[in-house]
Parts: C-alpha cells; structure tokens; sequence
C-alpha cells in the first residue's frame, strides 16, 4: 500500500454523481470534486444536450472562473463529430472563454475573486521542452493539455467552456480588460489569437500588401489586426456579398476568387497571404498572388489534404507555413492590444440551447462572424 494515495472525494446528496474512492491510483491523487453542468456531445455527430459532470475543487495554484460567455469555434464542430479522429465522449466543447474569477487557490498570486479572467485552446503544457521554456507552449513537444477532449495530468478527461464553471491553473489563466465587451472578447481566445500570431511572428504591418483569404471567424479577425498593424489588406472571397463587410472592417481591396480576371491582375501583388479557409480548396489557386519571396500562411485546416504544385513555389521562391494559436505570453500581449485599440470580434450572442443550430449555421457560413454563447442562458 505505499504506492497507494487516497483522496476523499467531494459528496453532494443533490447532485449525487459521486467519484467514490479509488485505490488502484498509483502516481496518482484522486482531487476533491464539484459538481458542474453545460452542454455535451454524447457521441460522435449526435445533437449536443444538457450535461451534468464533475470538475476538480480548486488547488493551491488553481483558478475558479463562473463562465459568462463562450465562443463557437469551428473546430468545435469537426470535434464533437469526430471528424479529426481521437474525440473522447462525452465532450463538452468550448475554448474561448470568458468569466469572472470566483475562487482562488491558497498560492496564486496572479489573479484575486472578482477580476475578468480569459481560458483559451489550452489549460497546460509539459512545462519543460524548448517550446514551453520559449514560452511557446501551444507547440509543446509533449503535446499541450487541451481545454476539452484530452487528458489532464491526472488522468482525468478534459470538458470545456460549453459549461457554468472552469478551474484552470493561473499561469494558463489570461487577464481580460473591462474596458471592452465581454461577448466579444470570448473568441479573441481562439479566433483573434489564430491570426495576430502568423501577423506578429512575420511582422506584418506598415509597407506591407497583405492578402485574407477568407472572412469568416478567423479572416474578420485577420483584417481587424493587419489593418490595425498599417498593412495594406485585400480579402479574397467567393462570395461577392461580402465586400460590404470587407470594407467595414477596414479592408482596402477586395477580390471575388472566382473571377478569373480579378485574379489575373492581381498577380504577384502581395507580400503575405493568410488563408483561414479550413473548407476543401486548392492553395495553387493563390500562390500566383505572392510576388518574389511571399509567404502564405496556413490557420485553417481543410477536411482533406489540398494538392500542391511545385512550379508556383519555386518560380518566385514563394513559401507555404503554417501557423496555430500563441503561446500565454502572446495571447495575454494580443489581449491587451485589443484593449488598448478597442478591438473585439464581431458576434451574435446566443443562447446555451441554441448550439445545435448555430453549429448548423457555422457549417452554411451563416454567422456573422463567431457565435457567442450567453453563459447566463444554460
């Protein structure tokens, strides 16, 4: 019985969904529990519903943020239907979060009951490799602790903001200003920091001719933050109804992709090219758009691999990178941007029972352009 630790578990005669004690746990300790509720995927594309569950008590480094609101992130959806393969169930999505701090652990030092806290894709990371010690701990050597579908560090699976609560470690844990709307704060958490990353990684900005492929959740967010940065921003869509809205957000150009002739003259116009598309599509169809040495950067991710030639990378040195969501540092810097230049993404706020439906809506491109879960609503 050495190995063997032993944790009493929480117990509520209400809720009644108790972890009794375990003593098969070696290198692990069973946490005291709380009981929360939200919205899961039972299985595999089956419509999400009301869910009960536990999560842990908050730990001495731990923070308990009552969640206002949430953010429909897209891969949200390809999750809670499997389409990436690896999904556990029941799966309580949900990473762009946004609450307000209810309880703090006996060691924090970073936040106090009643600030504005923000949780993004991520909860914790290995700590240790190069990517975490350079504070780029979303490309974890060991993989980083999801804020839904995988397993934390004891075991226990993972469920997300579709939910009244969260208990996040305070150094995974962002500060959020109040100065700005909450709603539309919540998907800077995923959405915003996908597309200031490859903008501030390749230092976009003044003198630059930056293309947005794209303008859905992701691509606004893209022109917001390459307009705010004195790029000059041209959005290349399919849909001819979008320019209205290109412009509003600050576009100086934009391009119907499938007008041949507008493509045509717009060849080797652009410095970068950020593609948010994570729809089936061929990248060949914008390279042509890069002058000497551009670079299209890659944040959403297609169902099937696109086919790639070679003669439009190499005939101009152009390149292909990818890029994902930032580090904790780099988020909390994205965050306080965005307060600093009153920017926020643009959202229909909607309630909990509603999901269903917008995920439906996300799927038709019929958001303008994140949908945002009224937390009050569940």
């Amino acid at each position: 019985m050495d190995n063997v630790k032993i944790t009493i578990c929480y117990f509520d005669y209400n809720y009644f969904n108790v972890n009794l004690i375990s003593l098969l746990c070696t290198n692990k300790t069973l946490r005291l529990m709380i009981p929360a509720k939200g919205y899961a995927a039972p299985k595999a594309a089956i419509p999400l519903e009301p869910f009960k569950f536990e999560r842990r008590e908050a730990g001495p480094h731990d923070v308990q943020v009552e969640i206002l609101y949430c953010g429909v992130c897209h891969s949200d959806i390809h999750q809670a239907r499997d389409e990436w393969g690896g999904a556990m169930f029941p799966m309580v999505p949900g990473h762009e979060i946004v609450g307000k701090v209810v309880k703090v652990g006996d060691h924090v030092t970073k936040f106090k009951v009643g600030d504005i806290a923000g949780v993004g894709v991520f909860v914790d990371s290995c700590r240790h490799c190069p990517s975490c010690l350079a504070g780029e701990e979303q490309y974890c050597d060991e993989s980083p602790t999801f804020t839904y579908s995988t397993y934390d560090k004891d075991g226990n699976v993972t469920y997300g903001g579709y939910s009244n609560q969260i208990v996040v470690d305070e150094n995974y844990t962002l500060h959020v200003s109040e100065k700005l709307p909450l709603a539309g704060v919540a998907p800077l958490l995923c959405a915003g920091i996908t597309t200031w990353s490859p903008i501030q990684h390749w230092k976009m900005g003044k003198g630059h001719k930056v293309g947005v492929v794209g303008l859905g959740g992701l691509g606004h967010m893209a022109v917001k933050f390459a307009v705010s940065k004195g790029a000059e921003v041209t959005v290349l869509s399919t849909s001819p109804n979008k320019k209205a809205d290109a412009e509003k957000l600050g576009a100086h150009h934009f391009l119907v992709t499938r007008e041949k002739e507008q493509m045509n003259a717009a060849e080797r116009s652009l410095d970068f090219i950020i593609n948010t598309v994570s729809a089936q599509h061929q990248y060949n169809d914008y390279l042509p758009l890069l002058k000497i040495s551009g670079t299209m950067v890659l944040v959403g991710i297609p169902p099937e691999e696109p086919s790639l030639g070679a003669v439009n990378l190499i005939s101009k040195r152009r390149s292909i990178a990818g890029s994902m969501i930032g580090g904790i540092k780099e988020t909390q810097e994205m965050l306080d941007y965005c307060a600093e230049h009153n920017i926020v993404s643009e959202v229909e706020v909607i309630p909990m029972n509603y999901i269903n439906e917008a995920f439906e809506r996300v799927i038709k491109g019929d958001v303008r352009y994140r949908f945002v879960i009224d937390m009050a609503t569940l």
